[in-house]
């Protein structure tokens, strides 16, 4: 297979990380883990955020495989749908917000690196991933069905695993260097900012409230687009703005400057834990 294809459906999964469609879910998913009742130490924020993020893009790219090769012969006919299920999902997310700036928890949330709650949390980022791709399908199911779907009907079986391949780790590499990200300076944060209260819960619910708003509206606004309306809407006119720069920056990185920045963030947790431990090993004992 031509490297050139690789690079392609990677680059395209880096970019279905910060579509038009689904991109206010990808603040969602990060705020999903500030409000973990997670040890806060580094070594574990890398961890779970990358054990995490590997569990929502299995749901992510499971969604566009069944539709790109059970569901795409009758894509015309279910497309008028699909923003439908983007308002639903909106409103999910937005109710689980609000449910948070009530002073409320997610149970499921919650993380250790084994037992109950490790298998309450991977289903429920599995099911946050397939909802971040049915959002996600008006904007990035072409090239998707392009490069991958393509390949599988051609014949050419193993061409089209490495293409998919090459397409969920890309989406995988986006979210996965935003939620190390924030899990890292979450270790750093969160215990100071817990002691004025229960203002992380409220900030990160605040911040699902309003990501899940956004994608309601813009599948609300997809219906109208579909039903002859206007296109230009001054809310989503101002989404977009912000979605391109952040597309802009993730085409200008590439796959080599993302995965830089991602092992640089390992590469500071790491060294941050192991300077920890030597002042623990001479700290004085009481």
């Amino acid at each position: 297979m031509q490297e050139g294809l690789l690079a392609l459906a990677l680059g395209a999964g880096m970019l279905a990380a910060v579509n038009p469609c689904g991109f206010a879910l990808l603040p969602a998913y990060l705020s999903l883990l500030i409000v973990s009742d997670a040890d806060p130490g580094r070594s574990a924020a890398l961890v779970r955020a990358l054990i995490l993020t590997g569990a929502m893009t299995v749901g992510f790219v499971a969604v566009f495989g069944t539709f790109g090769l059970v569901i795409s012969p009758a894509a015309s006919s279910l497309q008028q749908y699909l923003p439908w299920i983007t308002i639903g999902i909106g409103l999910l997310v937005a109710v689980a917000g609000l449910w948070l700036l009530v002073g409320r928890a997610l149970p499921t949330l919650g993380w250790r690196p084994r037992g109950p709650e490790l298998r309450r949390s991977l289903p429920a980022m599995v099911g946050f991933g397939a909802s971040y791709a049915v959002a996600s399908l008006t904007c990035t199911v072409a090239p998707f069905l392009a490069l991958v779907v393509t390949s599988f009907r051609t014949g050419s079986t193993w061409n089209g695993v490495q293409l998919f391949t090459a397409y969920a780790v890309g989406m995988g590499l986006v979210v996965g260097t935003a939620a190390v990200a924030v899990a890292l300076a979450n270790a750093s944060l969160v215990a100071r900012m817990r002691r004025t209260g229960r203002w992380v819960p409220r900030f990160a619910g605040a911040l699902l409230l309003f990501s899940g708003g956004y994608v309601a509206y813009y599948g609300w606004w997809e219906i109208r687009v579909f039903n002859g309306g206007g296109v230009d809407d001054p809310v989503i006119s101002r989404a977009r703005d912000i979605q391109q720069y952040a597309a802009q920056l993730v085409g200008r990185l590439g796959p080599a400057g993302v995965t830089a920045i991602l092992l640089g963030l390992a590469v500071v947790s790491l060294a941050l834990r192991a300077r920890r431990r030597r002042q623990q090993r001479h700290e004085p004992a009481t």
